[in-house]
């Protein structure tokens, strides 16, 4: 059995489905379920609420010329997902999907709130196995969740995968500052400060202790872009914002 037919399954269900890894007390799923409540307020926090800036970013840079279906990896609590329904018209279909089911619960709750729940599916699964049939998608977004996967290479394979012929890829994740000023600066509030307010906040020192050292062991831009072309994506380009503390990558599936 080839690869492609291991993952045909049928299309995305509405209602939130559970994977194993997603129960693990030792999993990423298990860290995210527990500080799901205090994530919103802790992103906006921590970047001095220059996170939203980020995400309008990357949905200025879905397509607009054509209809598109959606998906959204490592989705949270839904932050990508509605701003992209709101601001992007073309959207017919979009499919959230995350491997914590408390951080889906709390997307449901927005979507419901926004009303755009009857526009989004919502799905808990691995972003590296889906499940979900080989060229799904228009568009895969992925905002600061790539790098808290087990293996980025079969995950920007899945992506691959999923997406259909001129499908794009679109990449936000932090990234260190080049500037040999302000990185160490950076590196200090990663270290102190970060688990610091996640433990004042949140109560979980580790957690956020774990978020940052995921940070500082990320691929910088140009070898993650060097991934990307490896996986098979077209036009790779990078997008550093901020002085270098995130970037926005995107690619295309020809």
């Amino acid at each position: 059995m080839t690869k492609a037919q291991q993952h045909q399954n049928p299309a995305a269900p509405q209602n939130v489905q559970t994977t194993p890894q997603s129960r693990s007390p030792n999993s990423v799923g298990h860290m995210f379920d527990r500080i799901a409540l205090n994530y919103n307020l802790l992103n906006h926090i921590l970047s001095l609420g220059l996170d939203f800036s980020w995400r309008r970013k990357l949905i200025k840079n879905l397509e607009t010329e054509r209809k598109i279906e959606l998906l959204d990896l490592a989705a949270g609590t839904g932050d990508v997902v509605i701003q992209a329904l709101r601001k992007t018209r073309n959207i017919e279909k979009a499919l959230a999907l995350d491997i914590s089911e408390n951080m889906l619960e709390i997307c449901r709750s927005r979507l419901a709130k926004a009303r755009l729940a009857d526009r989004v599916d919502l799905l808990c699964a691995d972003a590296a196995r889906t499940g979900l049939p080989d060229d799904s998608f228009d568009a895969i977004t992925i905002a600061f969740g790539i790098r808290n996967v087990p293996d980025v290479a079969e995950t920007l394979d899945e992506m691959h995968r999923l997406l259909r012929h001129r499908g794009r890829a679109l990449i936000l994740e932090f990234s260190l500052p080049t500037n040999r000023f302000l990185r160490p600066l950076y590196l200090l509030y990663l270290r102190c400060f970060v688990p610091l307010i996640g433990a004042l906040v949140a109560r979980d020192r580790n957690a956020y202790r774990y978020l940052n050292t995921t940070i500082e062991k990320f691929h910088q831009p140009d070898d993650f872009r060097r991934l990307m072309r490896q996986t098979g994506f077209k036009d790779v380009r990078v997008m550093p914002m901020t002085c270098g503390i995130v970037a926005l990558y995107s690619g295309t599936k020809p």
